[in-house]
């Protein structure tokens, strides 16, 4: 991802003159310079030439589509832009926008305005125009409103270059489905065509034995290193140590580990799934694995889930560098306090170790589901602070995501249960909260991230074009049943 880039596209017209125009590019060069160097930006902004004609307009769009390393185009007008220049280029561009609605100066010079400065420092005017069209056009946009100093404009401009940073990635992210969904469940089905058509990731499937062929050629020196990196990384089990009576365990599961990211990275993969109904010749379901291979960035759906796999693989890309923490997640089982109700979040085995509150142990224990071996799993603790929930469903005729704003608290003890573990509270309460998840349909199955923001998802709901339905604070479960189509 560092070769992607957010161009920053600066309108006006001929109609200033010659000096205007070379103001105005003066003007845009300092400030996507500053945004730059703000240090908030996780891709650099490029700028491009100002625009003055539709000839120009129209080239650049399709230019930006064309560049492979344009993540999405950013829009101000610096001056006034008549909106009719932009209707052909902005009718077939395909990458996120963003509208800057901001103007070069922060302050106004009160004693010395003249007409020059009002024709060069119109952006209240010119964006107002090119808003006009952008909504006659139904032009899918973010718009943010600031001074492009004001640090929380800086803030939001960031947040929304990490979402199409995560779009941009998605576009050419394959999942590899290792076995199908789990037998009889309906919200891990879904119409793959639609989805990618909608979001431009692709699902295929393949045979669990592909992935067995793939983990016996790796070779018995490159295990070894790997176990040193668990050593290095993990609080490892005695018996999984060399010379422990379960080190054949901890082998199996390193072989698994460099089979499976061997096979995604020959195969161009972005993500994966896996279902323990399908493990012929496999030793042990993967857990270590399928959590190591997330901590990567990998995109993950258990049991089939391709769906949540996709998702992840978005969220890990818009989330890198941050350090909060984004995992596959189920909401497993309830504590049903009055007042102090929480929801057990967890897996069979595979949640991702970037969102655990200290350094993971590395145990291995008996699973009663898959009839195989014991397998490896990476035991923790996830972090207290603001976090989300977020589900990506099939609907049948169109895609809903659902969002979740929750607070994860300290986990209690809980010795008999050797894995990954997250508890939460759920705005706005315990029973508003589940209510409007059933009532929106969210799986069982979501993306849990500390770094991800309610307004991120929601601009990925706008990029994608699909229907999103939040539940925070704010949530009243009549407004919300009604905001919903068909309910």
């Amino acid at each position: 991802m560092s070769t992607q880039s957010i161009w920053f596209v600066t309108g006006s017209q001929h109609l200033y003159g010659p000096e205007t125009l070379k103001q105005v590019a003066e003007d845009t060069r300092q400030l996507v310079a500053s945004l730059n160097a703000s240090g908030q930006l996780p891709v650099a902004w490029v700028q491009t030439a100002t625009m003055t004609d539709t000839e120009a307009i129209t080239r650049l769009c399709r230019e930006a589509d064309a560049d492979e390393n344009c993540a999405g185009v950013v829009l101000w007008m610096h001056t006034f832009s008549p909106a009719k220049m932009w209707i052909k280029g902005l009718s077939t561009l395909r990458k996120p926008i963003l509208h800057f609605h901001t103007q070069f100066n922060r302050d106004l010079p009160w004693g010395c305005i003249d007409m020059d400065f009002m024709n060069l420092n119109q952006a209240a005017h010119g964006d107002r125009e090119a808003g006009h069209l952008h909504t006659r056009l139904g032009l899918r946009r973010k718009v943010v409103v600031g001074h492009w100093s004001d640090p929380s404009t800086v803030r939001e401009l960031a947040g929304w270059s990490r979402v199409a940073m995560g779009w941009h990635e998605l576009q050419r992210t394959k999942i590899a489905r290792f076995g199908d969904n789990m037998r009889f469940v309906s919200v891990t089905e879904g119409d793959k065509v639609a989805a990618e058509a909608q979001f431009g990731f692709s699902v295929n499937g393949f045979g669990v034995g592909d992935l067995v062929e793939r983990m016996q050629s790796v070779p018995d020196d490159a295990i070894d290193q790997m176990i040193e990196v668990y050593s290095d990384l993990y609080d490892v089990a005695p018996e999984l140590h060399l010379g422990g009576d379960r080190h054949d365990s901890l082998r199996d599961a390193a072989r698994q580990e460099l089979g499976i990211e061997a096979f995604l990275v020959e195969g161009g993969f972005g993500g994966f799934t896996t279902t323990f109904e399908d493990l012929h010749g496999l030793n042990q379901l993967p857990g270590l694995a399928c959590q190591r291979l997330m901590k990567k960035g990998y995109g993950f759906g258990a049991e089939g889930d391709w769906k949540t796999a996709a998702l992840l693989r978005f969220a890990k890309a818009a989330t890198a560098g941050q350090t909060g923490g984004t995992s596959f997640m189920e909401d497993y089982t309830y504590h049903m306090e009055g007042g102090n109700e929480l929801v057990l979040g967890s897996h069979m085995l595979e949640l991702c170790p970037s969102i655990s509150s200290g350094r993971p142990r590395l145990e291995v224990h008996p699973l009663g589901i898959g009839g195989k071996a014991d397998p490896v799993r990476l035991v923790f603790d996830a972090k207290v602070g603001p976090a989300l929930n977020a589900s990506l469903v099939d609907l049948g005729d169109r895609f809903r995501l659902i969002v979740n704003t929750v607070r994860g608290v300290e986990v209690p003890p809980m010795p008999l249960l050797p894995v990954g573990r997250a508890v939460w509270e759920v705005e706005p309460d315990f029973k508003t909260g589940l209510a409007a998840w059933i009532y929106a349909g969210g799986a069982h199955h979501t993306v849990y991230s500390y770094d991800l923001t309610a307004g991120q998802m929601e601009d990925f709901a706008v990029i994608a074009g699909i229907e999103a339905v939040f539940i925070d604070k704010d949530t009243n479960m009549r407004d919300f049943r009604r905001s919903m189509r068909g309910m």
